[in-house]
């Protein structure tokens, strides 16, 4: 099994940023796609953006150039940048690793969440 555990939610002012941090844990053996998510009051939950093992990363229209997602393979952990923040970027954010085993069992596992929220 694999635990994710974000960090670095909050209340902020629009124009503000925040950084967010996912780190994996458990029986790990690959890591390969990590990606953010985010799901506003009443509505799905939508990716924001990802990033390969590789480093290539894509994003949502409605962050591009605002947001960066990273990682660090050797600590199994992604962050997201994220500035320029606006009202509708309110949100739980939460953190999605696809995981490898040994075996060669995939599998994608979720975090708790962080809650985001962005004041006008």
């Amino acid at each position: 099994q694999v635990q994710l555990v974000e960090s670095g939610g909050g209340l902020v002012q629009a124009g503000g940023s925040l950084r967010l941090s996912c780190a994996a844990s458990g029986s790990i053996f690959r890591i390969n796609v990590m990606g953010w998510y985010r799901q506003a009051p009443g509505k799905q939950r939508d990716l924001v953006g990802s990033i390969t093992r590789a480093g290539s990363t894509s994003y949502a229209d409605s962050v591009k150039g605002r947001f960066t997602i990273s990682r660090d393979n050797a600590k199994n952990t992604v962050y997201l940048q994220m500035n320029s923040l606006k009202p509708e970027d309110t949100g739980v954010y939460y953190c999605n690793a696809v995981h490898t085993s040994l075996e060669g069992y995939t599998k994608g596992y979720w975090g708790q969440g962080t809650q985001v929220t962005v004041s006008s």
